[in-house]
């Protein structure tokens, strides 16, 4: 306690001693009930209330009730109900009104805020009458950043995620410039460790040469300065490594070609009003242009009008003698305090600690704070523009490369939920595989047993671990499909005594129009090709090299029959007899239903599958085995039969989800399946429905299309092919 009350001490020595009582009992308080609990690295928690006391007070210098605030809050955090339980009058209204709008904030997450920095705003504002929670909370996220190393890994990253995209923007759009350099060179050192030693490398390497022209440059001016009778100060500011390595990044340019990575300061102490202030400093101006060679295109005036922020300075370029490019700042006193620390420095710097002086200061940080102007921000690195953060529910934090997706997000979780994804909720609304993700989105992964990959979701994945674990398993699917396919051949060609070679099958894959080995046996497997064709082929080859094109006799069909499908249709077809027992079976690809054109394809293993003349498979398998296609009618009643397919429609507003399923069940169709998803592109908030429905037939579906095709706000309605 000894050693923490000398700490304190330290800190409070510039209040009065009314007020320094006022914070030695918050911090008794704080110390009594965080008793026991530890930091990450095993110290006592209480070490960062009086890191953050000691930010706010020595600098950012803040008033008594904010540093009595930082300890109350703190207490309170673990011990509810302690503010409200304190004795009345015994601290300021105004400390207890603080830290309960601490505790608020406290309790947010990122998963809440989504961490939009203006949300995160407009929430503090919302939940705080006194914009000084928002300074305190930056010297608390500051004071975090100060001892990250002390955070387990992902809480690290955590952090300096929300440092850079929430904390670094607030503390520039206030001017708390010496504040926010500090965050983004930490964050930049922890994200980012190579470069941040490379430039911090290159910048030492030239403090010599720095300080050479420091004082060639004082030596020069110095004298004219005194005539004047200017009181002033004169020194070096390099530029912070963040802020050279982000000029490079923007410019595309190397360390040896920023111009400004350093600039000589002249500090005036001038008269007590903002008039003498101004004239001092162009005073100076004049004698320094008059020594060395201005560059008036790169003037920055900012006395004659200030920034937004409260930044006054005037800047110039200038050339000395050795041919070195010089930025200069000329300032006083008071805007050096306000450029360093923001308002917070204006009261404290003439010893104004009336409310009135503070209330001012208070007053345009709120202005500021409420304000919905944004163009005060800086872009927060290549972190924002090349990598997005994205939350789980839990509010585990995930970075993805920008343009990421619902699945590449799936995949980063764990493979097998990426495998079995089929779709998410982003922000609690209902979102597909393929949709594209944002900073801050809170994501929720939808998981289906029967889910498999298909080709199509590599165009929907930015990420090489998505990609390979998608390739990986759409090879092994396509090793399961032709392993059949691959046995039946291998049988065959042992009674053929034939030889296979790798040219054989090549040959074999460009004559039957696949793309590679694995397709061929799945096609020898399914029926959709004749391994008879496939001993024609071979058989033609080895005699001469002749791949005769033509068929000179049609192969037989199977000896033996396929054996009869679970939901074999054959009551709904008539067909020649000729064909014997052989059973029938709806291709997937096509979906027909009772009353659509159709044909039969004689399969080897599945006997006939029955595809719509419209399917997209129809044209290459007459083209390529007419010998087995068939014709077929369906009888004239479907009698009880049902048969399954899949309507798609395209509608404006979520809301008329519901009317379509109505009308979809009013219509005399058994509802199977819905689902309904955002899209990206065509109409603004668009979303597509997709209904899997049992019906009797195509009449039944014609109809069902041409009701929702007429309900109002619905853009287009269409059969879909495959389920």
């Amino acid at each position: 306690m000894n050693s923490y009350s000398d700490i304190l001490e330290d800190i409070i020595s510039p209040y009065p001693e009314r007020e320094r009582e006022t914070i030695r009992h918050a911090f008794s308080i704080s110390y009594r009930t965080l008793d026991g609990r530890a930091r990450e690295n095993g110290h006592p928690f209480i070490e960062h209330p009086l890191g953050v006391a000691r930010i706010v007070a020595s600098e950012i210098k803040l008033d008594c009730a904010s540093v009595a605030a930082v300890f109350l809050h703190e207490a309170s955090r673990f011990s509810p109900g302690l503010l409200k339980g304190l004795p009345k009058g015994r601290f300021p209204e105004e400390a207890v009104g603080i830290a309960e709008s601490l505790d608020k904030i406290a309790a947010i997450r990122p998963k809440d805020t989504g961490l939009e920095a203006e949300n995160y705003k407009r929430l503090i504002v919302s939940w705080s009458t006194d914009p000084r929670v928002i300074i305190i909370k930056l010297a608390d996220r500051l004071d975090v950043m100060r001892n990250i190393d002390l955070l387990p890994k992902i809480s690290r990253e955590r952090k300096a995620t929300e440092t850079i995209l929430l904390y670094v923007p607030i503390a520039h759009q206030l001017g708390l410039y010496r504040l926010k350099s500090e965050m983004e060179d930490i964050f930049f050192r922890y994200t980012d460790p190579e470069n941040y030693r490379a430039i911090s490398n290159m910048v030492k390497a030239e403090e010599g040469k720095r300080s050479r022209i420091v004082e060639d440059f004082s030596e020069t001016i110095r004298a004219k300065l005194e005539k004047a009778s200017l009181k002033f100060t004169i020194k070096g500011r390099t530029k912070t490594a963040y802020s050279i390595w982000k000029k490079m990044q923007k410019q595309g340019i190397p360390f040896e070609e920023v111009r400004d990575i350093f600039a000589i300061r002249i500090i005036l102490d001038a008269g007590p009003e903002r008039k003498d202030e101004i004239d001092a400093c162009w005073e100076a101006y004049s004698i320094v242009t008059e020594e060395f060679v201005p560059d008036t295109s790169r003037l920055r005036d900012w006395l004659s009008k200030p920034k937004e922020n409260g930044y006054e300075s005037l800047h110039i370029t200038v050339t000395d003698r050795n041919g070195n490019v010089i930025e200069v700042q000329i300032r006083t006193i008071r805007m050096d305090e306000i450029a360093e620390n923001g308002h917070a420095s204006h009261w404290s710097y003439k010893g104004i600690k009336e409310e009135k002086g503070l209330a001012g200061w208070l007053a345009k940080v709120r202005e500021i704070l409420e304000s919905g102007n944004r163009s005060g921000y800086e872009q927060a690195s290549r972190f924002l523009h090349d990598d997005v953060f994205v939350f789980t529910p839990d509010g585990e934090l995930r970075r993805l490369p920008s343009g990421a997706t619902v699945l590449d997000f799936a995949f980063d979780i764990h493979t097998n939920i990426g495998l079995k994804c089929t779709g998410a909720r982003i922000n609690g609304k209902t979102a597909s595989i393929k949709e594209k993700l944002g900073t801050g989105d809170v994501v929720e992964i939808i998981t289906g047993k029967n889910q498999k990959p298909s080709p199509d979701w590599l165009n929907y994945v930015v990420t090489s671990k998505a990609s390979a674990k998608i390739r990986l398993k759409l090879k092994e699917e396509e090793g399961k499909r032709s392993l059949p396919g691959k046995e039946l051949l291998e049988r065959r060609l042992k009674n053929w005594k034939i030889v296979l070679t790798d040219e054989d099958t090549a040959r074999l894959c460009k004559k039957l129009k696949v793309k590679n080995a694995n397709e061929l046996y799945a096609g020898i497997g399914n029926g959709e090709i004749d391994i008879m064709e496939i001993k024609s082929l071979l058989i033609g080859s080895a005699e001469g090299g002749k791949e005769d094109g033509g068929r000179k006799e049609k192969p037989g069909l199977p000896a033996v029959p396929a054996p009869a499908m679970e939901e074999s249709p054959e009551s709904y077809i008539e067909a020649g007899s000729s064909l014997g027992n052989l059973s029938y079976k709806m291709a997937r690809c096509c979906n027909p239903v009772y009353g659509d054109e159709v044909f039969g394809f004689i399969s080897i293993r599945d006997g006939i599958k029955i595809h719509r003349m419209s399917c997209p498979n129809a044209a290459r398998l007459i083209e390529n085995y007419p010998y087995r296609i068939i014709k077929l009618k369906w009888k004239s009643s479907a009698g009880d039969g049902s048969f399954q397919a899949t309507v798609k429609a395209i509608i404006g507003d979520s809301s008329l989800y519901g009317d379509l399923l109505a009308v979809v069940q009013d219509k005399g169709a058994k509802i199977r399946s819905s689902l309904i998803t955002p899209r990206k592109g065509g109409r603004q908030d668009g979303y597509e429905v997709r209904i899997q429905v049992l019906v009797s037939g195509k009449k039944t579906l014609d109809k069902i299309i041409s009701v929702l095709k007429k309900t109002r706000g619905v853009d287009s309605v269409s059969r879909v092919l495959q389920q």
